[in-house]
């Protein structure tokens, strides 16, 4: 892909939903941190909603900072089926 921002949506090739609906967030734990009881999520791995699906903003800088995490991200997603696609515009950090 691009240097897009990747969207990695929580439905499936065949267009069945993802379960369960926590995964994005689950995945996205990877990299949170935790201040004043507040969970915060990296700018490199996000969970988010498109179209009333869970989903995962994951920025393509993730290759570089954590090249394990990214690769095992890109396994799960292929693994699952999960349907991928580019961020027309970088959400701004």
């Amino acid at each position: 892909m691009s240097d897009k921002t990747i969207v990695i949506e929580g439905v499936t090739d065949e267009g069945e939903k993802f379960r369960p609906s926590d995964w994005a967030e689950r995945m996205s734990g990877s990299l949170c941190t935790f201040r004043n009881r507040r969970i915060t999520y990296s700018p490199l791995l996000q969970p988010s909603v498109k179209d009333g699906n869970q989903c995962m903003l994951l920025d393509p800088e993730l290759r570089d900072a954590n090249p394990s995490l990214y690769e095992s991200i890109m396994e799960f997603v292929e693994t699952n089926h999960l349907r991928m696609c580019a961020l027309e515009d970088k959400p701004k950090k």
